[in-house]
């Protein structure tokens, strides 16, 4: 299969995305499950303890994307490609399934957040009232704009949105401190460990598919500033400023909370924006997902149709009762597959991932779907308090991937199959996949 998604491995560092503009792209994806679920921290922990799980679950986050953004700048392809060395060419079909039904989840809900925030400010500015349909539909015409011509487009979109989206937070930020209300005490109450996990939880599926953009970035360095930008730096501050107002209120949504405060209006037209930019990025990495499944689609741009018409159709139903569940639930299962394919990039890739040796090597790797699904299970079982080692679901799944990948490349021995780097044939020892293929 040759990598038909992702850049150029011949990307020069003049021809890559600089790490700011990558920051922004993560950062426009992220606002709006930032703005969802922010007001659950400012209202179950007192201020201090919500600002120092926000920075721990930042901070926790910056690792992860550095290595998974520097991987997939090293491997000039998309997480959809990467996968398919540990977990075979065959295998990573399932892989690439969960992360787009995701992908297209997060998408249709997000559709469907457009349509209400569409349909409050109608109404409440001009008071019209016009069909929650019509306006998903509309939604999804501008989603699909944003996404059809390329990474290119997206960067753009990002560049307009996020300076938007941060002066509105901005200014509510400004209405909260100028209120004149009193600093609340938490009113659901929560463990500062679940703090760090919702913090954490918010943006990790992002982070386990962000070598989605770090194939385009310039070089290592870029990939690097683009992490600190966006999770060291704005991140923090973009989660404290949605806290902010629930803080303050009690209320658990933004919207509630600064309709006591001042107005409502700002935080739909920020839903509406933020919405816009979400979608964008959701879609193009749908996108991704979806041309390794369907690799007779030669013209991405009709896959970005297709999923724009499914989002609209589930959008315009009534999924905010059941389908945020349904994705979290699948969101512990992608967590694992970080682990595996950091691990997998250490001790395997470091001089490249070499297209050839995928046709050398059993098309599915069973071992490895077999440490998925125990560092799966393992993601439920804490997510459920049966257990904790980290008292955050997603780290300890992460965990456990990383930990029985790397003792099946010990267990493996030395690998049967050669990489060729330069003009020279290298034996590597240890990978557990690396199997003659006698499918």
């Amino acid at each position: 299969m040759t990598d038909r998604v992702g850049p150029s491995a011949e990307k020069s560092d003049e021809t890559g995305a600089p790490g700011w503009q990558i920051a922004l792209i993560l950062l426009g994806i992220l606002v709006t499950p930032v703005i969802f679920s922010a007001p659950t921290l400012g209202n179950g922990l007192a201020l201090t303890w919500a600002g120092s799980a926000i920075i721990v679950g930042s901070l926790i986050l910056a690792v992860l994307a550095a290595l998974t953004l520097s991987i997939g700048q090293h491997a000039r392809q998309p997480t959809y490609d990467i996968v398919r060395f540990p977990f075979g060419r065959r295998g990573a079909n399932a892989i690439n399934l969960l992360l787009a039904v995701s992908l297209f989840g997060w998408t249709s809900v997000t559709a469907n957040g457009f349509g209400n925030a569409a349909q409050g400010l109608l109404e409440g500015v001009f008071g019209v009232v016009v069909p929650l349909p019509v306006l998903v539909i509309i939604g999804c015409v501008i989603f699909v704009a944003s996404t059809a011509f390329g990474f290119d487009t997206i960067g753009k979109v990002a560049k307009i949105a996020v300076p938007v989206i941060a002066l509105i937070l901005a200014f509510l930020v400004y209405q909260t401190l100028t209120s004149g209300k009193d600093l609340m005490g938490p009113s659901e109450p929560i463990a500062w460990g679940v703090g760090v996990s919702s913090v954490v939880g918010t943006g990790i599926v992002l982070v386990v598919t962000a070598a989605d953009f770090g194939s385009f970035t310039r070089n290592r360095r870029q990939a690097l500033v683009g992490a600190i930008l966006a999770f060291v730096l704005a991140y923090p501050a973009l989660y404290f400023a949605g806290a902010l107002p629930s803080a303050f209120t009690g209320e658990g949504g933004l919207i509630s909370a600064m309709a006591v405060i001042a107005s409502a209006l700002p935080a739909i037209v920020l839903i509406l924006i933020a919405s816009i930019s979400a979608n964008a990025g959701n879609m193009f990495q749908g996108t991704l997902a979806l041309s390794t499944l369907l690799p007779k689609v030669r013209k991405h741009w009709k896959i970005t149709v297709g999923l724009g018409v499914a989002a609209a159709i589930l959008g315009s139903l009534d999924a905010s009762a059941w389908l945020p569940s349904f994705l979290l639930f699948l969101g512990i299962a992608a967590p694992p597959v970080a682990g595996i394919v950091i691990v997998d990039f250490f001790r395997y890739r470091l001089r490249g991932y070499d297209p050839s040796l995928l046709k050398r090597e059993r098309s599915i790797h069973w071992e490895v779907f077999g440490v998925w699904l125990i560092a799966s299970v393992v993601g439920y079982l804490t997510a459920y308090g049966v257990f904790s080692l980290t008292q955050i679901p997603s780290i300890d799944s992460i965990l456990i991937s990383a930990i029985l990948y790397g003792l099946l490349g010990l267990l493996a021995g030395k690998r049967t199959s050669t990489t060729v780097v330069g003009d020279r044939t290298d034996s590597l020892s240890g990978d557990p996949s690396h199997i003659a293929d006698n499918d």
